[in-house]
């Protein structure tokens, strides 16, 4: 017979459940949380408090397919439930295994305990999840991954009011749910040990998966060793202490081009045509990656990155070497993902309506799938950059690396060797065993070079060569190193008049010149000014979720500012402001940073003026001149009262042309 006190508390739950069903009113203090979390998802999946039907059920062929599908943990499990099922007796008990799935794929109990309890589903193939048939334990454990027992009422369905069930998950290593192991029975039966039971047959069988795991690992393990060393996408060999080649992977042998018998039993020296085995000889401790090449049956070098480490037999003793290769470029490939010579921005990050802005992105995105090399022209901040992160994006060498290098920001005698790299003793300072160039490293890939009108004339003629040759050859090397690269080269300079001053190859300027793209100054595409500080804002701002809020007086002298910094003058601006102003409810023009608004002249009917830099107005009024007099510079320097040799230098300066 049940306790008094047990009877008194599912009365209580009855009164709860009864008032949630029918009144949806949620009395909390007569219920534990797992149960109302659960009412209260099973009343989100729409579950029939009154039915009896089964929502899903496995037929004879899918049922036997997931038990053939879970046979490894069904083993382990099915004699714990036999004894469970033997130690309850003849009590009523069901003992059931649930899938992840919520499906019972195994069951011991009463055989007339089943028949007349058919309205309950306790058979194998039903569906018991919390989805089909609401709060149950098997149900909760699947779905928040605790051990509990679920009473009498404070099951969803009145069906199972009369019963009472524990259950607990069963999980692999990592924590995952596999199954649920639980027993059922009559309410009037429940014992608080059960739920004890329950969850030690559950410990039980993890442990027993765990090391029916740990012995099928253990017997494969020499297995997957050797199908390892095969399949590797690296080149393996072992060496004696003589350096003969004892044994070889099918990697090796596929980049050699060579049998197993021509490879076993030779000399590693044979392979390399390098005196490799006295690097291991000299390193027995500390071995260094290498830069070597193999000859392939074309007689061409194949350069590959080779490292050396020793097999003890003993504390002390060398019984071989283990000799690991792999192909530089590949080796390159993954130093620039490390170093995040990845393009992560597209066309769809640069912002704007305006159409200068629109019309650089169409060409761009013309350009983009081909081969052909661009040349980005545009002040300081407006973004080159993205252009060329969105070309590379955009087209077929998208998956490969994007190389940066900046030409402008290396020492002039240093260009050359990061471009093309160089050989061990190039220089004075030259890494030992030398160093791939950037060439190298963006094989495959795209080469952004930036500030392309620093490059010296030297390192000039270079380029030109290897972007004509599709071949580097390092400095102070003799190799040639074929590369496939796609190059997109930027400046903010006028290379046709560095060209006429003799500071750029006119020859290298029409082989970059073959795609020019213009990315326009802000001053020039205002309308974008707005789009730009919401970004901004945006993404500066902590208030990410919150509506932006910016009076229109920000807007204006945003809008009237000249910017000659353009989107990134602008972008430091927004982050400025809204890490002083990031709490304010609103943005106003007295927000903006004092050299800004200094730039700015509020006249007395509140009209905004902009005061130019000195050299654009000096530069727009000699333009001014120039037309007025219709190119005649004598009179023009008279109308700017200069001499004409200054106006000359003034041209020259400016990059006016006639």
């Amino acid at each position: 017979m049940p306790s008094q006190k047990l009877l008194d508390n599912n009365k209580k739950v009855i009164e709860a459940w009864e008032n949630f069903i029918d009144n949806n009113i949620l009395e909390r203090e007569k219920l534990r949380q797992q149960i109302i979390d659960s009412w209260l998802r099973s009343k989100k999946y729409k579950v029939d408090s009154f039915s009896t039907l089964v929502k899903k059920e496995l037929n004879h062929n899918n049922l036997s397919k997931r038990i053939e599908k879970y046979k490894p943990i069904l083993d382990i499990a099915v004699p714990f439930m036999e004894t469970i099922y033997k130690t309850v007796g003849n009590s009523g008990m069901i003992v059931r295994f649930t899938d992840s799935d919520g499906y019972v794929l195994e069951c011991f109990g009463d055989l007339s305990v089943l028949e007349r309890n058919k309205e309950i589903h306790l058979y194998k193939g039903t569906n018991v999840s919390e989805e089909m048939i609401g709060t149950n334990a098997i149900g909760v454990a699947l779905k928040t991954g605790i051990a509990l027992q679920v009473l009498g009422a404070e099951h969803y369905r009145k069906s199972y009011h009369a019963w009472t069930t524990s259950a607990a998950p069963i999980r692999d290593k990592e924590g995952k749910i596999l199954s649920v192991l639980s027993m059922s029975g009559d309410h009037s039966q429940v014992h608080p040990h059960t739920l004890g039971m329950i969850m030690a047959s559950a410990l039980a069988i993890e442990h027993e998966i765990r090391l029916n795991r740990a012995n099928f690992e253990l017997i494969r393990a020499n297995e997957h060793l050797d199908a390892v060393m095969q399949s590797i996408n690296e080149g393996i060999l072992t060496i004696d202490i003589n350096g003969i080649i004892t044994d070889v992977n099918y990697f090796a042998k596929k980049f050699l081009k060579k049998s197993t018998k021509n490879i076993i039993g030779n000399s590693i020296d044979e392979l390399t045509k390098k005196p490799v085995f006295e690097l291991i000889k000299n390193n027995e401790i500390k071995f260094d990656e290498k830069e070597i090449h193999f000859l392939d049956d074309n007689k061409k070098k194949k350069s590959v990155i080779i490292t050396f480490k020793p097999v003890y037999s003993g504390k002390k003793d060398i019984s071989e070497y283990l000799i690991r290769f792999r192909e530089s470029k590949k080796v390159y490939d993954q130093v620039n993902k490390l170093v995040g010579s990845k393009a992560i921005f597209t066309f769809e990050d640069i912002l704007g309506d305006s159409p200068k802005i629109k019309e650089s992105i169409r060409l761009a995105s013309l350009i983009a799938n081909t081969d052909a090399t661009v040349l980005l022209n545009g002040e300081s901040g407006t973004g080159k950059e993205l252009f060329a992160q969105g070309i590379h994006n955009a087209s077929n060498r998208h998956e490969s690396q994007f190389v940066f290098i900046n030409c402008g920001a290396i020492p002039r005698d240093l260009v050359a060797s990061e471009l093309f790299g160089y050989e061990d003793g190039a220089f004075t300072g030259a890494r030992k065993g030398g160093h791939p160039g950037k060439f190298e490293f963006a094989d495959g890939g795209t080469l952004f070079l930036d500030e392309i009108g620093d490059m010296p004339l030297d390192t000039q003629a270079n380029l030109l060569r290897v972007l004509e040759t599709k071949e580097v050859v390092r400095v102070g090397g003799h190799d040639v190193i074929p590369v496939d690269v796609r190059v997109i080269a930027a400046t903010h300079k006028d290379l046709k008049k560095e060209v006429e001053n003799g500071n750029f190859r006119q020859d290298l300027f029409f082989r970059l010149n073959v795609m020019p793209i213009t990315t326009p100054p802000l001053r020039e595409r205002k309308e974008d000014i707005r789009i730009l500080i919401k970004y901004f804002y945006s993404q500066f701002s902590m208030k990410k979720n919150e509506k932006i809020m910016i009076d229109e007086s920000f807007y204006k002298v945003m809008k009237d500012y000249y910017w000659p910094g353009n989107v990134r003058e602008l972008q430091n601006v927004m982050q400025m402001i809204t890490n002083i102003n990031g709490s304010k409810d609103k943005l106003y023009s007295e927000d903006l940073p004092n050299y800004l608004k200094e730039a700015i002249k509020f006249t007395d009917d509140e009209e905004i003026t902009l005061v130019k830099p000195l050299y654009i107005v000096e530069k727009e009024e000699i333009l001014k001149a120039i037309k007025y007099s219709s190119g005649n510079l004598m009179q023009a320097s008279k109308i700017l009262e200069i001499g004409r040799s200054t106006l000359y230098r003034k041209l020259e300066k400016y990059n006016i042309e006639i």
